[in-house]
């Protein structure tokens, strides 16, 4: 198992693609930090990997939140003595209150980032320590298609995307002398609760199938199966890069 003896936190692990991926890793060995702001859905993830013979440990945090984040990577090093792998997924995407930067309110503008962007700061600031005390270990950063490509429609997301970018490659030279990895991944449309309400209208779906190489919708599954070569010893020579997981979209 790729994967046997790592402690890994992934966020926003409740469901879709962090759900996903905490079960991959669970099933190549790892020992999961379920975190989720919802606390049901977390223990739903935890108890699905136990299910299946894994080892987990639910923890209810909000990433905007930096003093939870801090006690939710206590709780998980508590439990386990060590932490190997980041994997920063958390992240909201609303449409309905999203715009350009004329529309968008600045309280939207500000709880995007807040969610997007610092809460993947507040998880590497408090993880970072034990990364490194771990080392080799990686951190692995979710950001979207949108974060390089941009979107007309929705900037604030678009917005705190992009900016993992610069923060996943400065954490990348920083820490790979002493060990510590962080790559990008990139997925393009995921069909996961979080865009199931756009997909719900047949027109925008068939748009996005016919505007990728592989005329379908990507998987939970799909975004898995790239974080774990990242997150395994396979890809111990790569670092501050981003891996592109969006089934051949036209930009």
């Amino acid at each position: 198992m790729r994967l046997s003896g790592r402690v890994a936190l992934i966020t926003g692990a409740g469901s879709g693609q962090g759900r996903a991926v905490a079960l991959r890793f669970a099933s190549e060995g790892a020992s999961v930090g379920v975190l989720d702001r919802d606390a049901a859905s977390a223990r739903q993830t935890a108890e699905l990997i136990e299910g299946q013979g894994g080892v987990a440990l639910s923890v209810a945090a909000d990433v905007s939140n930096a003093d939870e984040v801090q006690r939710a990577v206590e709780r998980v090093v508590s439990r386990w003595g060590n932490l190997h792998i980041l994997y920063n997924n958390a992240g909201v995407f609303w449409p309905e209150r999203d715009g350009t930067v004329a529309e968008v309110a600045p309280e939207t503008w500000r709880q995007v980032l807040g969610i997007n962007l610092d809460g993947v700061y507040h998880c590497c600031k408090y993880a970072v320590p034990h990364l490194l005390r771990c080392a080799p270990s990686c951190i692995i950063n979710v950001s979207s298609v949108a974060g390089f490509a941009g979107d007309q429609l929705y900037h604030a997301y678009a917005a705190s995307k992009s900016a993992l970018h610069s923060l996943t490659r400065s954490i990348a030279l920083r820490y790979g002398p002493e060990g510590l990895r962080a790559n990008l991944i990139c997925p393009g449309f995921i069909e996961t609760p979080m865009v199931s309400h756009l997909l719900a209208d047949e027109g925008v779906r068939a748009g996005v199938v016919g505007t990728t190489a592989l005329r379908r919708l990507g998987r939970p599954e799909d975004v898995a199966a790239a974080a774990l070569f990242l997150a395994s010893d396979e890809a111990g020579f790569v670092t501050g890069t981003t891996l592109v997981v969006d089934g051949g979209l036209v930009k």
